[in-house]
């Protein structure tokens, strides 16, 4: 299978889970009592976030671990109720004169397993490639979100 057709089949089987996921939410949407208070929205945000991180990894499958570590993530708070969150965490490191971080191939390698679900403990080859499949998996979300929301605006 080509590059084309495979991007392609991942981004119809992300767009139909995601906009199942979508149409669930708007439907809840409609009980709640007041769906504009600021509580309200930010649940949504959350919800739509969680549904776009799980349509993604569930259109991917489990051939890749950030896709299974980001459904066991999501299991895992559905199970305990707690919002999904990243980390924002941000380390001070030494530069160099040219502003350059002096952190080498393996500081940047830890860098990248902060970026990419379930790649702690992989070597660099693996890593790599991860983080180059996670990169153009988010951005076929991206591009089929950024369609739904003009679609959405067109109407």
């Amino acid at each position: 299978m080509n590059s084309y057709s495979s991007s392609s089949t991942l981004r119809s089987r992300f767009t139909t889970r995601f906009l199942q996921a979508l149409v669930k939410i708007n439907n809840g949407q409609e009980r709640e009592a007041n769906p504009a208070s600021p509580r309200q929205v930010h649940r949504r945000y959350r919800r739509v976030r969680i549904a776009a991180d799980k349509s993604l990894a569930l259109a991917v499958g489990s051939r890749r671990s950030w896709s299974r570590t980001l459904l066991c993530k999501i299991r895992t708070q559905k199970r305990h109720r707690w919002a999904l969150t990243r980390r924002n965490t941000q380390r001070h490191h030494k530069n160099n004169i040219n502003g350059e971080s002096d952190l080498g191939l393996r500081g940047q390698s830890r860098e990248l397993q902060k970026l990419v679900p379930g790649s702690e403990g992989m070597d660099l080859c693996s890593l790599l490639d991860e983080t180059a499949h996670y990169i153009n998996c988010l951005a076929t979300q991206v591009q089929v979100m950024r369609c739904i929301a003009s679609s959405c605006n067109s109407t």
